[in-house]
């Protein structure tokens, strides 16, 4: 994290005592240089296996930061996308990532694969997903690496948002990972993560809501059914699996019946 490009210890330090809004307006320009950033062969096995439960016109990256999911959309989508988020840093460094087809030099098109010109239109919209401004108007909806900002009683108000920003038959797709072993480093440091959030947000205002180990899978099934949604899950293979077999990650499926 601590290298030229990412931010420093001093900065980091800044922003994990702000919001989450003014926290990720800070750091958004050093973002994709941070471990935060959903790494590259997340997104290309989410992108391998969402397309082949489509094809898909129009789709939403919910809490789309800087924009590494509205690049997987752009790859599945054929007329729309759209990137929704309530940081305006996040939001900021997305455009400059993805600019409107008309600034956009010709060798530079994110939409690997497909000529300049040729990929779906990319909107922006400053919102919070606990309260999408959309009508139904989604064939897929997607979310990488959000969902920790959200405390476990605000998860069945926010996958109720998404549900009615899609139409019938429309998707609700996004990555989930295998708990670490009970007593491995990455439990204990995701254990220790969440303890050292939870002494901050006690002792200091405003919160930073961040936990890694609230969103468990057992609940999240549960809140996307009542929500509305039929749920399946299938094997993300390109990301491995365990030593007992299971596969390390899994993609939610969620479908508005």
């Amino acid at each position: 994290m601590f290298t030229e490009q990412g931010p420093t210890v001093r900065e980091l330090a800044v922003q994990a005592l702000s919001s989450i809004e003014h926290g990720y307006d800070l750091l958004a320009p050093k973002f994709d240089h941070t471990p935060y950033r959903t790494p590259d062969r997340v997104l290309d096995a989410v992108r391998d296996e969402v397309r082949r439960l489509g094809p898909f016109d129009t789709g939403l990256d919910v809490c789309c930061g800087t924009g590494a999911g509205v690049g997987v959309l752009r790859r599945l989508c054929r007329e729309r996308v759209v990137g929704v988020d309530f940081s305006a840093g996040m939001l900021a460094e997305a455009r400059a990532a993805f600019p409107p087809e008309g600034e956009r030099p010709a060798e530079e098109d994110p939409a690997a694969g497909a000529p300049a010109g040729e990929g779906p239109a990319v909107d922006w919209v400053r919102a919070d997903a606990r309260s999408l401004p959309f009508a139904p108007a989604f064939d897929l909806a997607l979310s990488l690496g959000a969902f920790g900002h959200f405390l476990p009683a605000e998860r069945f108000g926010l996958f109720a948002e998404v549900h009615g920003s899609l139409r019938p038959g429309g998707q609700f797709v996004f990555p989930i990972g295998a708990p670490p072993p009970v007593g491995s480093r990455a439990y204990w440091s995701l254990l220790g993560f969440d303890a050292a959030m939870r002494v901050r947000n006690a002792l200091w205002r405003p919160k930073f809501v961040m936990y890694y180990r609230t969103f468990r899978l057992g609940d999240v099934l549960e809140d996307l059914t009542r929500a509305g949604f039929a749920v399946r899950l299938r094997p993300l293979a390109e990301l491995g699996r365990r030593p007992d077999g299971s596969p390390r990650a899994r993609l939610v499926v969620a479908t508005r019946e």
